[in-house]
């Protein structure tokens, strides 16, 4: 993934981008269920990976997870910390966490994962793998199609995965896939949500 292109993109976009889905009244309640089901039981730190504005690390916050978040973006990393200023927000990067092996208890990666380019997922998802405890969860959104492919989303060129793919990449790193939840016809785009736990637990 292009980090510089993706980062000014989406600094270029934060005004807009915060004010249209910086809450989580934007986040549908069956993913706000989902993501509380996988991640509100753990104990240990959890990392909201590609927090934005940091809404669902608050969330998580609110439900007594230890939650962390992190994004690359500078104007996201500042309006959570003003936002949310109980939390603790950081820049950092998806594919180099920056935290020992085996110290994080879940991640959550709601849709910060849809701007990498195939070939660079596999890299990215043994990063989580790493960073994360045998049977410890990992949630991610992505957006769907009946192949992986990109598309012109609205701040930088993003990738639909067939959701059974998603699964075996995550399988390939060393998760197994728990629940899923698809909305293929939602208004705005196809979309899922998958939960998998790490391998060894």
């Amino acid at each position: 993934m292009d980090h510089t292109r993706v980062r000014q993109a989406y600094g270029a976009a934060s005004t807009l981008y915060i004010e249209l889905f910086g809450t989580t009244g934007h986040v549908h309640a069956d993913d706000l269920a989902l993501i509380g089901r996988h991640l509100a039981v753990r104990t240990g730190p959890v990392l909201d990976l590609g927090c934005g504005p940091g809404h669902l690390t608050g969330h998580l916050r609110s439900l007594g997870v230890d939650a962390t978040g992190i994004d690359m973006v500078p104007e996201f990393v500042a309006h959570a910390r003003a936002t949310h200023p109980d939390g603790r927000y950081r820049l950092g990067s998806l594919d180099d966490l920056d935290v020992p092996d085996h110290s994080v208890a879940g991640i959550l990666a709601w849709y910060s994962l849809i701007h990498l380019p195939p070939p660079d997922l596999d890299g990215v998802l043994a990063e989580f793998r790493r960073a994360i405890v045998p049977g410890g969860p990992l949630v991610a959104g992505i957006f769907v199609g009946d192949e992986v492919g990109a598309f012109d989303h609205k701040v930088t060129t993003a990738y639909r995965w067939p959701v059974d793919e998603f699964s075996a990449r995550l399988r390939h790193a060393g998760f197994a896939e728990v629940e899923r939840l698809t909305r293929l016809h939602d208004a705005h785009r196809p979309h899922a949500a998958v939960a998998a736990v790490a391998a060894g637990g």
